[in-house]
């Protein structure tokens, strides 16, 4: 918090030189979402483009994942990545693991986002850094601002039940979602005056609700049936075994997963709703990205694209937050 105080009154004394407002130490805090989270690699590429560039970045599960390797400079090469993602691509992450606590390890993915960017304590990073966790044992919000980026991040975005829990600092960790889902006081904590928050989240639940059905889950089964002679030899038998609860064919209700990760993404709204209520952002970006579902890695070029919009659309607001002085001057 020292830290806060001390750069808050520089900023104001530079301001007060230049005779004008102080220039806002803008920070951006980056919520969850899983795959609608790559809405928030298209809201950077939408804010560099208005020269606006933020001095601190807090992110929470995908939010943390995009907001590291932009912090640490391996967001070119993911953007490149997810522009051109497919299905195929995305299961080949999968290292189905079916003890402790989640179906799959993670460490192929880990292994490919250290070859994006290499891993290096969060405190030597260009920027202030934070990723929000859950302790697993307490329910207490945990911000990670030291250590290994690479461990952060997966502590936030280890969501339950489908990527394990992660031993961290002595404490079991989940996903920061389950108490934070856009980490609006995480980034006021590293320094941040003005905040902009993103929710990739805002439009979920009405454009979801009665749309199993609507689809009965065919299409998403026949699709399956295609890929399981390419998939890893253990996702493929755990598939095989979940085939009706996941297919959802003969019965027109939800399926497995989606009865078990929309009671997360209920949870996640009204946590959220209650959070930015009582600690709201200067200005709060929601990507139109309800449609894309949970694990739809493979449309993140849709969500890209959406968050660069979105930025377009808020222009005036961004002018009217920061002003074109302020913006200036957080390129310097």
């Amino acid at each position: 918090m020292a830290r806060t105080g001390s750069n808050g009154r520089r900023a104001k004394r530079r301001a007060a030189r230049r005779g004008g407002a102080p220039v806002p130490r803008l920070g951006l805090a980056l919520g969850a979402g899983a795959a609608r989270g790559f809405a928030h690699v298209g809201i950077l590429r939408g804010l560099a483009e208005l020269g606006i560039e933020p001095v601190a970045v807090a992110g929470t599960s995908m939010g943390a994942l995009v907001g590291a390797l932009y912090v640490g400079g391996g967001f070119a090469d993911f953007e490149d990545w997810a522009s051109h993602l497919t299905w195929r691509q995305i299961v080949r992450f999968f290292d189905v693991r079916l003890a402790g606590g989640g179906i799959v390890e993670g460490r192929r993915l880990m292994t490919f986002l250290e070859g994006l960017q290499p891993d290096r304590p969060i405190e030597e990073l260009p920027k202030p850094f934070a990723a929000v966790a859950t302790d697993f044992a307490t329910g207490r919000e945990v911000w990670i601002e030291r250590g290994s980026w690479l461990a952060a991040v997966r502590a936030s975005i280890a969501l339950p039940g489908f990527l394990r829990p992660v031993e961290h600092g002595g404490r079991w960790l989940v996903d920061g979602g389950l108490v934070d889902p856009v980490p609006v006081a995480a980034c006021r904590a590293l320094g941040a005056e003005t905040i902009i928050a993103v929710n990739v989240n805002g439009d979920l639940l009405p454009q979801r609700h009665g749309q199993w059905a609507a689809n009965g889950g065919g299409e998403e089964g026949e699709e399956l049936e295609r890929l399981l002679p390419d998939l890893p030899r253990g996702l493929r038998e755990l598939l095989q075994n979940l085939a009706g609860p996941l297919s959802g064919r003969g019965a027109l209700t939800p399926r497995y997963f989606e009865v078990v990760y929309g009671a997360i993404l209920i949870m996640q709204d009204r946590i959220t709703r209650s959070r930015l209520a009582g600690d709201p952002p200067d200005l709060l970006l929601a990507p139109r990205v309800g449609e894309i579902g949970l694990f739809e890695f493979h449309r993140a070029s849709e969500a890209v694209e959406e968050g660069y919009q979105t930025v377009m659309r808020a222009r005036p607001a961004l002018e009217a937050l920061l002003g074109g002085r302020a913006v200036a001057a957080l390129q310097r």
